[in-house]
C-alpha cells in the first residue's frame, strides 16, 4: 500500500494495518511445486535473423 501522501505517522500506521487486515492470507508455496534450481528452465530464443526456410 502506498502511503507516501500521508504525513502523520500514526495515521499512516492505521492505514497500513487496515490494508494488511483486508489482504487475503498468504498460503505459501503450493504443495509439490518445485523451487529454485529445481524449476524447469526456459529455452532461450535465438537472436538475430529469423531461422525460416
Amino acid at each position: 500500500m502506498n502511503t507516501k501522501h500521508v504525513k502523520d505517522k500514526s495515521e499512516r500506521k492505521k492505514l497500513k494495518r487496515a490494508a494488511r487486515k483486508e489482504a487475503p492470507a498468504y498460503t505459501g508455496r503450493t504443495q509439490g511445486q518445485d523451487r529454485g534450481s529445481l524449476k524447469r528452465k526456459v529455452r532461450k530464443m535465438s537472436k538475430g535473423q529469423s531461422k525460416r526456410k
